[in-house]
């Protein structure tokens, strides 16, 4: 077993990968002289370079303004002094909300300067890896969190004009580190129709969690549908119901996990853009509910969207920012859920010893059980899960004999109940068996799926018993191959029938 992440000696924090030091920036910061004076900030270059997010030029204006070498900026944040170099000369990009804060908490950012971050940037829509439909830099408020998932619903009167493109790079990376920084909005309404009581409000969770409940067993079908019609109720409360800061907060909780859920029912039914812009809301209602667990839900959401539709390296700055979300919470389960995320977004990338540490971690912190803050929809968490992320993970790897190794551990373990989970990581197993030369086992495994399949409505299991019959195509006429291509062929038009 490889060994968990390294933390900071003195805070406990999780370290950066490209952080060599026992401490993080903050404790490295605090151990060493001289830092950042305030006067360095107090510039109109410094704040148009700050609103701008042009970090390169932030950080040589502040640099010189304090007249810090580059060595010395390498104290401070416990960046690469070849990074700091680059980032100063624009030859090299931030990448991730961590190396972002690792940055801006290493200079000693003043707190009154953070709402620069928040600044609308001008005509973004024309700068590579901006989107004007992100709206990421407009503010995180109760209003545009509503108007953010109307739209991606398409229930708003306004023309929806197939704005909700993908979003990834520099854009998604804006997103996400401003949902981490945004002060969280007061959200009350009291001039509302409608009352909203605890009665209500649990109401509206547990519709919430019955249809999770039945996505689990039969796939998403016709969830998305169902599902953002519950989404719009609670968008109409939202705007119209009458209510306090405290429910307001329980309100935007239910939305961020309904937001969540009508994401990936969208996401498993083959429309990755809308579920991302989903996920994304959810992210804004996670916020203004002021719950972090929350929010790691929602960023873990946008890591599977990352290392499954759209780039590896975005499913890791999620996950790690989610982590970080949660560094205060006793909640083993829901980290491990974030790992073996980040985990497949280093394996698509063929970062093999970074996606095999957080496996291990993730492995680890199973075995710890639930923890007291560990949310209550994070039920799923549990070993067989690991050893399935594992095996997906050793596929992506190009190692299809461990992958199989781990997928049979995951099968004795992984609850009957959730058919659709287990239909997903057998069309991986059958694929990893024929892979590493076992047809046998491999056409063996691919029936039991089939008969699986056919109680199941998922475009994503569809793509992944598209490509378990590609890999028996390769063994040509070969009896047990020509048996499943026979039975899988009429199976799959009839699916695309349905």
């Amino acid at each position: 077993m490889k060994p968990p992440s390294r933390v900071c000696e003195r805070c406990s924090a999780e370290l950066s990968q490209y952080n060599p030091d026992a401490l993080c920036a903050l404790c490295a910061k605090a151990r060493t002289a001289p830092g950042v004076p305030d006067r360095a900030w107090r510039d109109e270059a410094v704040y148009l370079a700050l609103g701008a997010w042009d970090f390169g030029e932030l950080l040589r204006l502040v640099r010189k303004r304090s007249g810090l070498s580059q060595m010395a900026v390498r104290e401070l944040t416990a960046l690469p002094q070849s990074f700091i170099s680059g980032l100063e000369r624009g030859q090299k990009q931030i990448g991730s909300p961590a190396t972002l804060l690792d940055l801006l908490n290493g200079l000693g950012l003043p707190s009154d300067l953070h709402s620069l971050l928040l600044t609308p940037l001008r005509g973004e829509a024309s700068k590579p890896g901006h989107s004007r439909s992100a709206e990421a830099v407009l503010p995180w408020t109760a209003e545009r969190m509503v108007t953010s998932l109307e739209v991606a619903i398409g229930g708003t009167t306004m023309k929806r004009r197939r704005v909700l493109t993908a979003l990834s790079g520099a854009a998604l990376t804006q997103y996400v580190l401003q949902s981490a920084i945004a002060p969280v909005e007061t959200a009350a309404a009291s001039s509302g129709t409608t009352t909203i009581t605890d009665a209500l409000i649990d109401s509206l969770q547990g519709t919430t969690d019955a249809l999770r409940q039945v996505d689990a067993t039969s796939g998403s079908g016709s969830l998305a549908h169902t599902a953002k019609t519950h989404l719009r109720m609670l968008l109409h409360l939202l705007k119209h119901g009458c209510y306090n800061e405290s429910y307001g907060r329980r309100l935007a909780a239910v939305t961020a996990d309904t937001a969540a859920q009508t994401g990936w029912y969208t996401f498993d039914s083959g429309d990755h853009d809308t579920a991302q812009h989903l996920f994304l809301g959810a992210l804004r209602a996670a916020h203004a509910s002021g719950d972090s667990r929350l929010r790691a839900g929602a960023l873990g959401f946008l890591a599977i969207h990352g290392y499954s539709a759209g780039d590896p390296r975005d499913a890791i700055t999620a996950a790690r920012t989610a982590r970080q979300a949660i560094t205060d919470h006793d909640a083993p389960a829901l980290n491990a859920m974030v790992l073996t995320r980040q985990a497949r977004g280093h394996a698509r990338l063929g970062e093999e010893r970074h996606a095999l540490a957080a496996l291990a971690e993730a492995e680890e912190l199973c075995a710890r059980g639930r923890g007291e803050d560990d949310p209550h929809w994070l039920y799923w968490i549990n070993p067989g899960e690991i050893l399935g992320q594992t095996g997906s993970c050793y596929l992506d790897l190009g190692r299809p004999a461990q992958a199989a190794e781990s997928f049979a551990a995951a099968r004795d373990v992984l609850s009957r109940d959730e058919t659709r989970t287990t239909a997903q990581f057998l069309t991986r197993a059958a694929t990893a068996q024929m892979r590493a030369g076992d047809a046998d086992a491999g056409c063996a495994t691919a029936h039991d799926v089939l008969t699986l399949a056919e109680g199941i409505q998922s475009a994503r299991l569809d793509d992944h018993l598209r490509t378990m019959l590609t890999e028996a195509r390769s063994y040509g006429a070969s009896s047990p191959a020509r048996d499943l291509l026979d039975r899988g062929e009429s199976i799959m038009r009839q699916r695309a029938a349905a």
